[in-house]
């Protein structure tokens, strides 16, 4: 082998390693913006899909309490009518219980003092 054939593989070698750098270079600009753009779509998709998975729990929890505040108030309002009827019953008897006590003291009433 002698110096000439040296430089030749050598200036093919260099050649080669300059032009498949180039090469890469250039398919990595084409391909970087797009994969960009691909990413920033992957992230938007994304947040939409988690924007609409939380609105939609939000939705469901909503709701949620909106029935059992509803049940609550059912309830508060039954309880309400419960202890309305308690105390009106306990006012009719009472007045039952005034009114004889009222007759009884008609009826025997204690005679004028002299």
């Amino acid at each position: 082998m002698d110096g000439h054939e040296c430089d030749t593989r050598g200036g093919r070698f260099l050649t080669g390693l300059v032009v498949g750098s180039a090469l890469g270079a250039g398919l990595a600009l084409l391909l970087a913006p797009r994969a960009a753009s691909e990413i920033k779509a992957r992230a938007v998709d994304s947040a939409r899909t988690l924007g609409n998975v939380v609105a939609g729990r939000c939705r469901d929890g909503r709701h949620r309490v909106a029935e059992a505040v509803d049940g609550l108030t059912r309830r508060g309002q039954g309880i309400r009518d419960g202890v309305y009827d308690a105390v009106a019953q306990g006012a009719h008897g009472v007045e039952v219980g005034a009114q004889e006590v009222q007759r009884f003291a008609t009826d025997h009433k204690a005679p004028a003092a002299l």
